[in-house]
């Protein structure tokens, strides 16, 4: 039965996405409103619903591992699998804000985390993310959201899009997005929970099935919505989604998760955190190397082989 719901997870969230993106890219037409900033928020934030209700559920029963597994896992896939392969179906096109702004900010995220986390700015031997990190991580986050609410007005005011939304009722364009996000969300829990419960069978850790099985799984919607986007040549919504929802992994969930319960931190979890600074630190270089603002075919090849020797590394040790 856990198979058989798995493969149900996979259809609600591959029909989600079709409805998501769509509806997603029709809101923006009518609104005059990028393909990016949705994607940074509306698809970002949906496809990270399923990492916000596997995390406030790990850290109400103190499963610190799964919440750090799950974020910083679920981060790493986005980035390296979930980007690799959008950039190899189609070669992602990026705006001068997401090379300039958006991919830093998540740089930024990243850093931050590793530094709450590791108690560098008060030097204690206890390590954990504290409510307080928690605040200041949820401060940066609004900080956030007011930059790309920011260019949207921006957008809103110096541009003018005269193509046509595909769909043009705003009862539609919502009906697609909302369905859309439920398909989605309930792809994404079918899959985790049934993976979590195989994993268990075969006796894999905590922080394993953490950064694998729940990660990979939390990721689906991302994965789905990202490879949809770039098969309908809609980068700014590939890249937008991938990187808003690292943002929203970072800066808003692990920020809830640490209200709900402060994260015990374990050392070993460093080196995950660095994997995803460099993936982030690559892409960021990727954005000037070969053809500008652009993630080349090969680019998005070494973020596959990169991700694949990492998850070798993981299974060995």
């Amino acid at each position: 039965m856990s198979i058989l719901f798995v493969f149900l997870g996979f259809a609600a969230l591959i029909f989600g996405a079709n409805w998501l993106v769509d509806g997603a890219s029709s809101l923006a037409k009518k609104y005059n409103v990028s393909d990016l900033v949705i994607g940074l928020t509306i698809v970002a934030f949906g496809t990270s619903a399923p990492e916000l209700v596997v995390n406030s559920i790990a850290s109400a029963q103190g499963y610190s591992d799964i919440v750090l597994g799950n974020v910083i896992g679920s981060n790493n896939f986005n980035l390296f699998i979930i980007l690799g392969i959008a950039g190899l179906i189609y070669p992602i096109k990026v705006q001068s804000s997401t090379a300039w702004k958006e991919i830093p900010l998540s740089l930024l995220a990243s850093v931050l985390v590793i530094l709450f986390a590791n108690n560098y700015f008060i030097g204690s031997d206890n390590l954990l993310i504290s409510r307080l990190d928690g605040i200041l991580l949820l401060l940066t986050f609004a900080a956030f959201l007011y930059y790309v609410f920011w260019q949207m007005r921006k957008e809103q005011s110096n541009t003018l899009d005269t193509s046509k939304p595909e769909i043009t009722s705003n009862l539609k364009i919502w009906g697609f997005i909302i369905i859309g996000l439920a398909g989605l969300i309930l792809g994404g829990q079918l899959v985790v929970d049934n993976s979590v419960k195989i994993a268990s069978l075969i006796g894999v850790s905590e922080k394993i099935i953490g950064l694998t099985i729940v990660a990979a799984g939390t990721s689906l919607p991302e994965l789905v919505t990202s490879v949809v986007a770039a098969l309908k040549r809609n980068s700014d919504i590939a890249i937008g989604n991938v990187i808003g929802s690292n943002i929203f992994n970072l800066l808003l969930i692990l920020s809830v998760s640490s209200f709900i319960n402060p994260i015990s931190f374990k050392p070993n979890f460093n080196l995950d955190l660095v994997v995803l600074i460099s993936g982030t630190v690559f892409l960021l270089l990727a954005m000037f190397t070969g053809i500008r603002k652009k993630l080349d075919r090969w680019e998005a090849a070494i973020l596959l082989v990169l991700y694949l020797s990492y998850l070798f590394y993981l299974i060995k040790n």
